[in-house]
């Protein structure tokens, strides 16, 4: 049954009946989720206590807590520009807490480790000096946003019914970047504290904190531009491509920025207002159409519902505006009270859910349960508008 035959032959009353052993099938996938959470519970623990005691033993344990504490502050301006982006279609926080964590300490730990390496086998053969700037420029790129990209590469392959494009991919890669930003500024701000005290410390705050918070999220989002491309195409050449084009241009961004910072003085000046500013420019301006972009593809793939009853004109172009949005929460919560703002903003999600599943289903994208989830959606959406409607009323 296609998409088109499924919204029409289902109405918002027809019964659904549960497969048998179903609670069986239920208590295995809650005992499998629990033991997925104790692994990763473990694996982050081992990979935070890791990290900590390496930065704990080249800066000192005083001078890593001042570095956390201050490193915190950019997350302030990352993080929620990445949240603002997906605001339409929120993924599930246990993904982007995954996400943050993956670059705070996965990521750290295997550019330490392959960073540490190349390093260690240039030593033979170059001055110290010489083998740190080959590594910042040639090797630790390729090293970083590869570890970084991974995680949206996984996401991608092992969670496609979460991943619905190029908004998504940016979101993971940015989340993703922002964790390893992180990790990598409490290194940073404890080693110039311990090195030069007040002076070193006000000097990295400000050139990696303040100056270049998004540097590591724009590097990365090339990758995750490209794995979102891959995710909505039908074709196969464009499922390799887009993604390796994308991780080429983040290496050769990153590689940029660090020669620019090995080579210090006015060259760190002219790469970052000849070339940086600008690309942060365009990565701002781009992040605008990205999200206006989603909303139109939302009314875009809603109304096939709206033609079968499922939502009425007025709906739709709610639902694809954000403004319009806060409107309709602030109408149902002046009208219906926190419960009422509860179901309009569940009312909104399923909707955004179902068309971004639909766009997945014409790119033929979607999986074997697509046509099932479609349904558990619309009945959704019918409970979520009985539920606000019938409070107003």
């Amino acid at each position: 049954m296609t998409g088109e035959q499924a919204v029409g032959a289902h109405t918002p009353g027809s019964a659904h009946q549960q497969p048998a052993g179903v609670a069986v099938h239920r208590g295995r996938s809650l005992l499998r989720r629990w033991l997925l959470l104790g692994i990763a519970t473990v694996g982050f623990g081992l990979a935070a206590l890791t990290v900590a005691v390496a930065i704990g033993a080249a800066a000192g344990v005083s001078a890593t807590l001042l570095g956390l504490v201050v490193a915190i502050i950019p997350l302030g301006i990352v993080v929620p520009t990445f949240m603002w982006l997906d605001r339409f279609e929120a993924e599930p926080t246990r993904y982007l807490v995954m996400a943050f964590l993956w670059g705070a300490l996965i990521a750290v730990l295997i550019a330490m480790t392959l960073n540490t390496a190349g390093q260690l086998v240039l030593w033979g053969s170059l001055p110290e000096a010489e083998s740190l700037a080959l590594t910042a420029v040639f090797i630790a790129p390729v090293v970083e946003e590869a570890a970084k990209g991974l995680l949206v590469l996984l996401v991608w392959r092992l969670a496609k019914r979460e991943f619905d494009g190029i908004t998504d991919g940016m979101v993971y890669a940015g989340v993703t970047a922002a964790g390893f930003a992180f990790t990598e500024n409490i290194q940073y701000l404890a080693l110039a504290w311990v090195e030069h005290g007040q002076d070193g410390l006000t000097a990295t705050f400000v050139g990696r904190c303040l100056l270049s918070p998004f540097a590591h999220p724009m590097f990365t989002i090339c990758t995750g531009i490209g794995i979102g491309i891959a995710a909505t195409s039908r074709r196969g050449p464009v499922k390799v491509v887009a993604p390796l084009l994308g991780f080429v241009i983040a290496v050769i961004a990153h590689a940029v920025w660090n020669l620019a910072a090995v080579s210090g003085g006015e060259g760190l000046i002219a790469v970052y207002l000849l070339v940086e500013v600008p690309l942060f420019l365009a990565f701002v301006g781009f992040v605008v159409w990205v999200r206006r972009r989603e909303g139109r593809l939302i009314g875009q793939f809603l109304h096939p519902y709206a033609d079968a009853g499922w939502f009425s004109p007025a709906e739709v172009a709610m639902l694809s505006s954000m403004p319009r949005r806060r409107e309709a929460r602030q109408w149902a919560r002046t009208n219906a009270g926190r419960r009422g703002l509860r179901s309009m903003e569940d009312f909104q999600d399923v909707a955004s859910e179902l068309a971004l599943l639909r766009r997945r289903m014409h790119h033929s994208a979607a999986d074997a349960r697509a046509v099932a989830e479609e349904r558990e959606l619309l009945r959704a959406l019918v409970e979520h508008r009985r539920e606000f409607a019938g409070q107003v009323l």
